[in-house]
């Protein structure tokens, strides 16, 4: 083998990886930019509800962003009676978005999945948050339990973007 042979193949192999590499990241990018309603700076209002009933509501601020060039959403979350910082990624190896909420009480990782423009973070098999857009600049998240075969909405946030 010669001097220009070996360097035609070592070019060859570093452009195959690295277009490989490129494919990757853009895999990524576009399942993290199926998110992108989420973005923005929202104010709004965050209710609890009791036996189908709003028994509490306080108002709400959350910013959300893309960071490391797409590849993670970080969301942060600011109320009277909750704060929040959580971390969303899509794994391709799982081929699923996974939750990340940092709290004063610790972190857990949860699987999620985006299913019919929305997502939906399955905290376990009888709890869920879904987060969804129902109309321009606005961002709805709420949250059910499993209930006697029926989900039952115990949580609403609804925001509006500001910037």
């Amino acid at each position: 083998m010669n001097t220009y042979q070996f360097f035609r193949i070592v070019f060859l192999s570093f452009s195959l990886l690295l277009s490989q590499t490129v494919f990757a990241q853009s895999v990524k990018q576009e399942k993290m930019e199926q998110l992108s309603f989420l973005i923005g700076e929202w104010i709004g209002t965050s209710a609890s509800y009791k036996n189908g009933e709003v028994s509490r509501e306080i108002p709400a601020f959350e910013r959300i962003s893309y960071d490391l060039d797409k590849h993670i959403l970080v969301l942060e979350l600011h109320s009277e009676s909750l704060q929040l910082h959580t971390i969303i990624y899509y794994d391709e190896k799982d081929s699923s978005y996974y939750y990340f909420p940092f709290s004063k009480r610790g972190v857990r990782k949860i699987p999620a999945e985006f299913k019919d423009g929305k997502l939906i973070v399955w905290s376990s098999e009888s709890q869920r948050y879904i987060f969804s857009s129902p109309g321009k600049n606005k961002f709805r998240e709420h949250g059910e339990r499993l209930v006697n075969g029926k989900w039952v909405k115990y949580f609403e946030d609804n925001f509006t973007n500001v910037k």
